[in-house]
């Protein structure tokens, strides 16, 4: 993101809430600027300096481990691969609870995400909003100037107590500047906290002035970007989740009082949509087609938010992005030395996050194009090694085919890792190829049916109606599988060094699902269906798509300074340009037709891939089967973007999904529990009463959340 000017960590630092010196110490390491003391927040200048460092806090979120492992982990999206870095937050083990895993109690290294890592950062931004707040009314004399600097800092406030109420339910809620050290505190119910989120968003969505770019020309914070979040905020103060725990408070509020806030939050997705919009008409335009730093494509006015970073090392801060690493198998360990790593393959290969069988089974894979323009299925291979036939640098190295359960095309072959299996035979290890020579291009190029290419590593999801892709892996969990492509990389300047492209936060196809919801909530499943139409056109092929070309964020290596040399070759030997659309389709004859992806009755006569879904949750009636629908739909469109445990706890779906779909969540996750997260015991140590004593362990269990 080009637009944004950065300003050190030390402004929004020195105007930190002081919250207890234990629950802070990991950011106390941070190198402050001091160059200001805090006085300069009461001129225009440090005003300004201060509301232009809120866009730092949200780089927070994408910077470590905590960027999947609070928000995709233990979900029915993705489990945990072989690398068990976060594996307490996916497993549900006895591991997770308020005090931070370190390998001294049972981590698998120092990286686990903490749970007071959400808590802390979000309580840094809170305490920047609340000091633009508090000073806007007497240091900006000029109108228009005061109501940005204070559109900002409500929508950021709103945006941070939304991720703490999301994550921990009802929270502290400090909304005045801290004087001194302050370490006596009021937790607010579920309902206040909602409150609180609901009424600063609302106070955003009024200051903003329409969509003005307030830091230059892009994609900053706008009023549809309030509007989003506000919807959000609303539909998640009518969900079951906030229902349930406002009963049991007392404080339950009118069937009157839910369907006021469906329609307001249909208001501000209308608003949204209308300001912003068509969609993208290219799903590969979101994330496969970045070819660079600030490249068009991060400016699609179907982004409402995104984190920006750019290619500038001095304004980088300490968080830069590191999503890159956290999607893509492990293939240069199973590959056996013919497919390896570098800064011309996007991804690093930390296996972090390996998408369960509900990730693949939810997509229509013949007609629905977001699952090809989302999955890596294919790694050219990329060393000077030669295989048994003598075949040279460029061919296919890792091959992963896609197919359906009722598919039995590859009930007789041998799939594997090289070194797994590595005396193919002309029987065993030999797959349908591509045609020679022949790359990819988005209208030509085609795979063929003619058997005969031999691929050192291929992976199958079913065989004999069985899914079999956990099989292929490294002891003692899978290592070999499909990784999503939404967060890929060429651009870096070195192998682990940080990405330089946006993280997108918030786009219009998610408020067109938002409003879609709250039709289903509402009981008008007609105009919700429209709504799921808008996504689904765009998700169809359209006519004279090739369906077996992919690309993907690697392809920035082009223009990478760094593409010299034997680099390029292995940016050109490890980026084929293709997909395995017509393996796992082995039936279907190529084609260039549009395919249809219309809902022609909602919720009733679902396309086959959802019913079986619901079938196997044992999903019925009208309203069920469309919040169902609408989750399935969500992954379809919004895979691995960030937000899939907030959903899933809201809706009260998470225990039933993850029991469903997610093995390795299934034996531990529990219901009454684990749809919150635990209360932070840094913070709950740091707390004194009134008088200046302990909080005692009686008072410590009151504060916390229930099952920890």
């Amino acid at each position: 993101m080009k637009h944004i000017t950065k300003i050190g960590l030390g402004l929004s630092l020195l105007a930190g809430l002081s919250f207890g010196t234990t629950s802070c110490s990991d950011f106390l390491d941070e190198e402050q600027t001091n160059k200001y003391s805090t006085a300069y927040f009461d001129t225009p200048e440090g005003l300004e300096a201060l509301t232009v460092s809120l866009y730092g806090n949200i780089r927070w979120h994408f910077g470590y481990e905590w960027a999947y492992g609070i928000t995709l982990y233990g979900t029915d999206e993705f489990t945990n691969g072989n690398d068990l870095t976060s594996e307490p937050w996916n497993t549900y083990d006895n591991r997770l609870g308020p005090i931070a895993c370190t390998p001294a109690t049972g981590a698998a290294n120092k990286n686990c995400p903490a749970p007071q890592a959400l808590w802390d950062e979000m309580y840094y931004g809170i305490a920047s909003c609340n000091t633009i707040i508090a000073k806007a009314e007497t240091v900006d004399q000029d109108v228009a100037t005061r109501n940005r600097h204070l559109a900002h800092a409500y929508f950021l406030r709103g945006y941070n107590y939304y991720r703490l109420a999301a994550q921990y339910g009802g929270v502290v809620l400090q909304t005045e500047p801290a004087e001194g050290i302050v370490r006596n505190f009021t937790r607010s119910t579920e309902e206040e906290t909602w409150e609180q989120v609901v009424s600063d968003l609302r106070q955003a969505y009024n200051l903003f002035e329409g969509e003005v770019y307030t830091y230059g020309k892009g994609i900053t914070w706008t009023k549809a970007t309030a509007a989003h979040f506000l919807a959000k905020a609303l539909l998640f103060r009518c969900s079951e989740r906030c229902q349930k725990q406002f009963a049991a408070d007392g404080t339950s509020r009118t069937q009157a009082d839910i369907e006021a806030d469906l329609r307001e939050a249909i208001e501000a997705c209308t608003y949204a949509i209308q300001a912003r919009g068509p969609l993208t008409s290219d799903y590969s335009d979101l994330y496969a087609n970045w070819t660079g730093v600030d490249c068009e494509n991060e400016e699609l006015s179907e982004i409402l938010m995104a984190c920006g970073h750019n290619g500038d090392d001095a304004t980088k801060g300490r968080y830069g992005n590191r999503t890159y690493n956290y999607f893509t198998p492990q293939f240069s360990n199973f590959s056996g030395g013919w497919v390896r790593r570098g800064i011309w393959i996007g991804g690093m290969d930390f296996q972090r996050c390996r998408p369960t069988e509900y990730s693949y089974a939810v997509f229509d894979h013949v007609n629905d194009a977001r699952m090809w323009k989302t999955y890596k299925t294919v790694y050219g291979i990329n060393t000077l090694v030669k295989d048994t036939l003598g075949t040279t640098l460029g061919g296919p190295g890792i091959v992963m085919i896609l197919n359906t359960k009722d598919d039995h095309t590859y009930d007789g072959y041998t799939f594997g890792a090289y070194s797994q299996a590595p005396n193919w035979t002309d029987d065993a290890g030999r797959l349908p190829e591509w045609k020679q020579g022949q790359r990819q291009t988005a209208t030509s190029g085609n795979l063929t049916s003619t058997p005969g290419q031999w691929v050192p590593n291929s992976l199958v999801l079913y065989q004999n109606g069985q899914y079999v892709a956990p099989n292929f892996k490294s002891q003692p969990i899978c290592n070999f599988f499909a990784g999503i492509n939404k967060t890929d990389d060429g651009s870096r300047t070195a192998e682990k060094g940080d990405a330089h492209r946006d993280v997108t936060m918030a786009r219009l196809a998610e408020t067109y699902l938002n409003r879609a919801e709250c039709y289903v909530r509402l009981g008008d499943y007609t105009s919700a269906m429209n709504d799921i139409n808008v996504v689904r056109a765009r998700a169809q092929w359209k006519a004279g798509e090739n369906r077996s070309f992919y690309t993907d964020g690697s392809q920035a290596f082009e223009n990478n300074s760094l593409n010299t040399g034997s680099a390029a070759d292995n940016y050109v030997n490890s980026n084929l340009n293709m997909n395995t659309y017509y393996l796992s389709n082995p039936d279907l004859e190529v084609t260039t037709a549009a395919s249809d992806l219309t809902l022609k009755s909602f919720p009733n006569n679902l396309p086959p891939e959802d019913e079986a879904i619901l079938s196997q949750l044992g999903v019925s009636g009208n309203y069920d089967r469309a919040l169902h629908f609408l989750l399935n739909e969500r992954t379809r469109e919004l895979l691995g973007e960030w937000q899939r445990w907030e959903t899933l706890s809201r809706t009260e779906t998470l225990i039933m999904r993850a029991k469903a779909f997610n093995p390795e969540a299934a034996p531990n996750i529990t219901a009454n529990k684990h749809e919150l997260r635990p209360i932070p015991q840094s913070f709950l140590d740091g707390l004194l009463n009134e008088d200046g004593s302990n909080l005692t362990p009686e008072q410590q269990a009151a504060w916390q959340n229930p099952g920890y």
